[in-house]
């Protein structure tokens, strides 16, 4: 079940708002470029920012999610018409495959942002990494970020450090933070608030993330049929993330 940040309608109209700077998709538009990939599926592509910003620069596009209101917000976006939008998660993608008469041809598979940290257990990792790796063509590479648990970056995820006030066409001033609710490693557990200054609204969200070594990953990635060529510092967040690329054997 997707969290209510992406599936609460109030909640998914102010997102795109609330996570403007996207720099960190530069870089996988790069890695599109260095792979020369003409095909590409985005894992969780949530609000569909990512997937509408590379469908406009001309590769097939496939995109999914399992949260239905973030793809209606997606569908409406710039590009969007050029993008194959799938209600699904990553571990029924083989199946949506066969069903949909779709060959393993993917050049290139992404998890941008939290997406590779939000399958909380081993089962639900796997099969992520399993239906990526039946959606890639032979050779296909799959690139995906992970925080990295030694920068501990949760401890800044307080009231004091993540309060903003933002006034926003349609939905008026709103007001918003991050709250650490349990450090339990490797899970992460934090809430989100939104305030709606209008009515007095304030909804919440639950998240929790796994913070996975970097050992870990890679082993993960090899079992599943992966050989890892490399894991690269993000580039907006140095010393931050981890940011693996890994080609389908």
């Amino acid at each position: 079940m997707a969290d209510a940040l992406f599936e609460e309608r109030r909640l998914v109209a102010v997102h795109d708002a609330l996570e403007a700077d996207r720099g960190d998709l530069d870089a996988y538009v790069r890695s599109a470029d260095e792979l020369g990939a003409r095909a590409v599926l985005d894992i969780g592509c949530g609000t569909g920012t990512f997937a509408c910003l590379l469908a406009g620069r001309n590769p097939s596009m496939t995109a999914l999610d399992p949260a239905g209101a973030s793809l209606e917000l997606a569908r409406d976006k710039p590009h969007a018409g050029a993008v194959r939008w799938l209600h699904s998660d990553a571990a029924h993608l083989p199946a949506l495959m066969v069903a949909m008469a779709l060959d393993a041809t993917v050049d290139m598979a992404t998890m941008t942002g939290n997406v590779a940290q939000v399958f909380l257990t081993d089962d639900d990792w796997v099969a992520t990494l399993q239906g990526a790796h039946g959606a890639l063509r032979p050779g296909g590479s799959l690139v995906f970020e992970t925080r990295d648990p030694a920068r501990e970056g949760w401890r800044e995820w307080t009231r004091d450090q993540s309060y903003r006030s933002l006034c926003m066409p349609g939905s008026g001033e709103i007001e918003t933070w991050v709250e650490l609710t349990e450090v339990r490693l490797p899970l992460v557990s934090f809430r989100t608030t939104v305030v709606f200054a209008d009515d007095g609204a304030a909804l919440t969200s639950d998240s929790t993330l796994r913070f996975r070594e970097r050992g870990e990953v890679a082993e993960s990635l090899q079992r599943a049929g992966f050989a890892v060529t490399e894991v690269r510092d993000a580039p907006d967040r140095p010393g931050r993330e981890l940011v693996f690329v890994a080609r389908r054997l």
